[in-house]
């Protein structure tokens, strides 16, 4: 029963990727977990953690003041605007997991949709899709970022509207990244013997594509997905940085918050602008090495040289040089005929 459990217990996700990796690698994963880990966390529980609204501006003492230093009542002080900094920063972790979840879920719903038509069915369907997919591809990410976020919302943005815009022009750009990816193995696996098989048997189109193709061409999508979410949360603060994001007094954004910083910096106000800025290298840092360790975790080189050194297990130190240290034979230099040595030339010599 007991290994039954253990069992069960690895093949979880998270635990079954910590068992595979070693040395540095899982120190990484680790550090990746925790730092995403508290990055939901701080998003789930923001209304309970933040001591203040995002646009909160009093309370019952009165109006906070802009650009106050950190205090007893505001521990990461104000910014110029009158905003509670430590509060900003809270709030915008939940600002920036909304943008993420609504702006991945949509671009992989439209890629893999996309990405598996144009496979299957080639023809002209896919060289026009692959044609529109790398024009895309090829356009500035930022650029058609703001493009899309003027047409949308015209730069003004509620709270939804300010993430449903930022959300779908980051879609736009990520898009024909999950395309190319299940295009890639549709291709491949509509070649196999199975699948052919399913044909014989008269087996509908939408049968084959949903049932047998898709659910074989959709492993690497978590690897994409931990690696676009951090360059959605980049996006999104060079969104708000350019003063096309989400308005204040809508929702908390850091990259707004530091574009309001910039006077600051030269004026010695520091904590207006360094924990928003922190908060962004954080949660990136994290996604990334969360979606690198996992990258390297489903490579089967790496897997297989892994195992190979683990196999082979402590390797004995060789060495050609002549006179240098021989330890690859039975006994080393001790499994030498008593007396023996070698010369200044490595020539061995005998008494």
């Amino acid at each position: 029963m007991a290994s039954g459990k253990r069992s069960i217990w690895s093949r979880l996700p998270v635990v079954h990727q910590l068992r595979q990796s070693v040395g540095l690698q899982r120190g990484m994963l680790i550090v990746g977990l925790v730092l995403t880990a508290l990055f939901i966390l701080v998003a789930i529980f923001a209304p309970v953690i933040a001591p203040y609204g995002f646009a909160q501006l009093k309370d019952a003492h009165g109006q906070f003041g802009s650009q106050q230093p950190p205090s007893p009542a505001h521990i990461w002080g104000t910014t110029v605007g009158g905003y509670d900094v430590f509060s900003r920063v809270i709030w915008g972790a939940q600002t920036a997991i909304l943008v993420i979840v609504v702006a991945v879920i949509l671009s992989i719903f439209a890629g893999v949709i996309l990405g598996l038509v144009s496979g299957y069915f080639g023809g002209w369907v896919d060289r026009v899709l692959v044609v529109i997919a790398d024009a895309i591809y090829a356009f500035p990410s930022l650029l058609l970022a703001i493009v899309m976020a003027i047409v949308i919302s015209g730069g003004q943005s509620s709270l939804w509207g300010g993430i449903l815009a930022a959300a779908i022009s980051i879609t736009v750009v990520y898009i024909p990244q999950y395309f190319r990816v299940i295009r890639s193995e549709v291709v491949r696996i509509k070649a196999e013997a199975y699948v052919e098989s399913a044909k014989v048997v008269g087996a509908s189109n939408s049968r084959i594509m949903f049932r047998h193709v898709l659910r074989n061409s959709t492993r690497t999508l978590p690897l994409i997905f931990t690696l676009n979410s951090s360059d959605a949360i980049l996006t999104l603060a060079a969104l708000g940085f350019l003063g096309f994001g989400i308005e204040p007094t809508a929702a908390a954004e850091w990259g707004y918050d530091l574009n309001k910083a910039l006077s600051d910096v030269t004026s010695g106000i520091w904590w207006t602008s360094i924990y928003p800025g922190l908060a962004i290298v954080l949660v990136v840092l994290g996604i990334t090495l969360v979606g690198e360790s996992l990258n390297d975790l489903a490579d089967p080189r790496l897997r297989g040289r892994r195992r190979a050194a683990v196999a082979s297990g402590q390797v004995a130190e060789t060495s050609v040089v002549p006179g240098g240290p021989l330890e690859a034979g039975p006994g080393g230099i001790d499994g030498l005929e008593g007396g023996e040595s070698f010369d200044e030339h490595g020539i061995e010599v005998k008494p």
